[in-house]
């Protein structure tokens, strides 16, 4: 094997691969790359047995071939070439040639025909969407997927076709939630919703980052997911299991609905929470005539208080929340407004844009 490539080329399909390869793994082949090289591209392959990305790149190959090589010290070496172009030549015993201007490396890889197979991804109908529109979905949903092993089934976000040709997404890790429902129109002939599992999700949103104008295709088969774009596919194991009826914790409306600046809330939260209990995060919103109030208060520090002018006339309420949870949602809110609905202390509190729940965030009560 032998090829060139452009080192801006090369690197952006090792820099694809860092999020997947596993670097304490007893399967020492998973910390590297499978490099192909075919008539006139490479393929640069990352898999982890649980998510697999095989992106295409032009090059000028001389002698077609594969090997196995570390990703991230590749990565690192191709950063930091001297020249705009790179030449990889396989030697005997997967020995690997890296030359570029002046510098030149010996690099030890490993056998191609030990990396282990992708799933088989054709039995998946796939289906044009938005990058945008995913990516906004994920953005909007990804703070709430539970990082409590033990509760696998949330270690990831439901993906659920809805009937009106639209598309649902949820997560929530037991304190928290957040929905979405955008329109994403084709049949992903699925019977139910899937589970996406938090990694498989980052690493989508990272190469929906790269171009989310591309043309871009979704489809799952079985326990997989497949996303495509042009020279990249991604293929993805889902979490097996049932999502829990998240409906149930999402209150048709509450008793208490105030509007509220969302950046004017976003920055006193902030300000308040600085006194706030150091692990939960824990603050009171509270309600009187015409007021909104943020306190907090810690035996070690003091205490704190913000008031905002909001448009509210019943009777006075106090709520304790989690400061950073509702921060997280309004870090992503695209309204100026938003909708936040109360019920009783023992009631969650739900956010969403005034007169459209289509995107909606729930967040639990806390004693304080």
């Amino acid at each position: 094997m032998e090829f060139r490539i452009a080192a801006d080329e090369l690197k952006k399909a090792l820099y694809r691969a860092q999020g997947i390869v596993e670097r304490k793994t007893t399967m020492p082949i998973l910390a590297n790359v499978l490099l192909t090289a075919n008539k006139g591209s490479i393929t640069v392959t990352a898999f982890d047995l649980d998510i697999g990305i095989v992106s295409e790149h032009p090059a000028d190959v001389s002698k077609p071939g594969a090997v196995t090589l570390s990703a991230k010290y590749v990565f690192d070496i191709v950063q930091n070439l001297p020249d705009a172009e790179v030449t990889l030549k396989k030697l005997a015993n997967n020995y690997v040639d890296i030359s570029s201007g002046s510098a030149h490396f010996k690099i030890v890889g490993m056998a191609a025909e030990e990396y282990p197979k992708l799933p088989k991804e054709e039995n998946a109908p796939l289906v044009q969407i938005s990058g945008n529109v995913l990516l906004e979905m994920i953005k909007k949903t990804q703070f709430a997927i539970s990082s409590d092993e033990t509760r696998y089934i949330l270690n990831g976000v439901f993906f659920e076709p809805q009937q009106s040709g639209k598309v649902r997404m949820v997560a929530t890790d037991g304190h928290r939630l957040s929905l979405i429902e955008r329109e994403m129109s084709g049949d992903f002939k699925l019977k139910s919703g899937v589970i996406i599992p938090r990694k498989g999700l980052m690493e989508l949103k990272r190469l929906l980052d790269e171009a989310p104008d591309a043309e871009c295709h979704l489809g799952f088969a079985e326990n997989s997911a497949l996303f495509k774009k042009p020279g990249l596919t991604m293929v993805m194991r889902l979490i097996d299991g049932q999502f829990p009826e998240y409906q149930r914790v999402i209150p048709k409306e509450g008793e208490k609905v105030v509007l509220v600046p969302k950046v004017r809330l976003l920055e006193g939260l902030k300000r308040i929470a600085l006194l706030s209990a150091d692990k939960s995060n824990a603050i009171r919103i509270g309600l009187e005539k015409g007021k909104l109030l943020i306190t907090a208060s810690n035996p070690d520090l003091g205490e704190a208080r913000d008031a905002l002018d909001v448009d509210y006339q019943g009777n006075d309420i106090t709520i304790g929340f989690n400061a950073r949870y509702l921060m997280d949602v309004l870090g992503v809110t695209e309204t100026d407004e938003v909708s936040f609905e109360l019920g009783d202390e023992h009631s969650p509190g739900v956010l969403h844009g005034p007169g459209d729940r289509s995107f909606t965030a729930v967040v639990m009560p806390m004693r304080v």
